[in-house]
């Protein structure tokens, strides 16, 4: 047959000339690179800086805050282990308990498609039975990627367009802007697994009561957390018919400003409301750090899904907008992390 196939194309030289220049713009066509190909339409392959050579995997984090290693581990990660040992093709489980989380790495066969194990891990999460594990603690299953997911690293700092920096941006509104803008945005891209944040504050408010006056009017700690949770919600009621319209009756509770909340009511006494700012020295808001990370600026890394390719991130998110509405800069990190987005870009330029 192979014979046959090359006495062919010498015999016909123009076929193989024409099979040749189709082989070639088809490459062209998929080819990784910033090529003019002028009227040749453009469908590049996905290209991984760093081929992925890890084990077929999973992991389910649980978070437990404030208990102990051993605590985890006895409450959260042994049960669960033994629970999803269950799971057809584990070839291993291993665990990690630490402070306040818990972390099980499940191994699967090599022949184990990934996404297939990942459903059969959530329905076995699924129908854990009651009582298993705490009341409140609920175990999750981590990003559909693998070790080598993290392809772009980037910090939003505050700068102006000509990179100088520019004051009225603290570390916990550099978070919130990420949060609840750069990483929606990053987010809507084909193939983003997570959005990871690190550093930044998250804000906080901090009621400081007074033991003596919560003595004295007879209120427990409790009732003091029971108050603020009721203070920040709206509740809905029936609606009122006058003169043949109908008005719905809504209670607005949403706390906007810092005074809602110290008159946010605990109890009554003798017809006379009692509320937080009557038995708390102070109500002040703060900032909680988010992590172990202290830095001038906040951090953020993006996951890709385990079947994509390291992805070009310019046409999701608007830099330029970005900037011109916040006077923040979008960088790439240049810490000496590893960042797959910066080797493709270099390579393919």
């Amino acid at each position: 047959m192979l014979n046959k196939s090359i006495k062919f194309l010498i015999e016909n030289k123009l076929v193989a000339v024409l099979l040749l220049a189709l082989f070639i713009a088809w490459g062209v066509v998929n080819a990784p690179f910033e090529w003019n190909t002028g009227s040749l339409p453009r469908d590049p392959v996905a290209v991984d800086a760093i081929p992925d050579i890890g084990e077929n995997q999973q992991i389910v984090f649980t978070k437990w805050d404030g208990r102990s290693p051993q605590d985890i581990e006895d409450q959260i990660t042994y049960p669960l282990t033994t629970s999803l040992l269950g799971i057809p093709g584990v070839k291993t489980i291993r665990s990690s308990s630490m402070f306040g989380f818990s972390s099980i790495y499940i191994i699967f066969e090599e022949d184990i498609e990934f996404y297939w194990s990942r459903s059969r891990i959530l329905e076995k999460l699924n129908s854990l039975p009651a009582g298993l594990l705490p009341e409140g603690v609920n175990p999750a299953l981590g990003p559909d990627a693998t070790g080598l997911g993290q392809i772009y690293w980037y910090t939003l700092e505050g700068r102006d367009k000509d990179g100088n920096v520019t004051g009225g941006w603290d570390l916990q509104e550099l978070l919130s802007i990420q949060d609840f803008y750069v990483k929606y945005a990053l987010s809507s891209a084909s193939g983003v697994s997570e959005v990871a944040s690190i550093g930044g504050y998250v804000l906080e408010y901090q009621v400081d009561v007074n033991p003596e006056l919560m003595r004295q009017y007879n209120i427990g700690l409790s009732e003091v957390v029971k108050a603020v949770k009721q203070s920040n919600k709206d509740v809905g009621a029936q609606t009122l018919e006058i003169n043949q319209a109908e008005y719905l009756i809504r209670g607005l509770g949403y706390i906007k400003k810092l005074s809602d909340l110290e008159n946010a009511v605990v109890t009554s006494k003798d017809f006379t409301s009692i509320r937080i700012k009557d038995i708390a020295k102070r109500i002040k808001f703060n900032v909680q750090t988010d992590n172990l990370k202290q830095a001038n600026d906040a951090e953020e890394i993006l996951i890709k899904n385990y079947e994509t390719g390291t992805i070009d991130f310019n046409d999701v998110l608007d830099v330029q907008e970005l900037q011109l509405r916040f006077q923040i800069n979008l960088i790439e990190s240049n810490r000496g992390y590893y960042t797959e987005y910066a080797i493709i870009n270099y390579l393919t330029k």
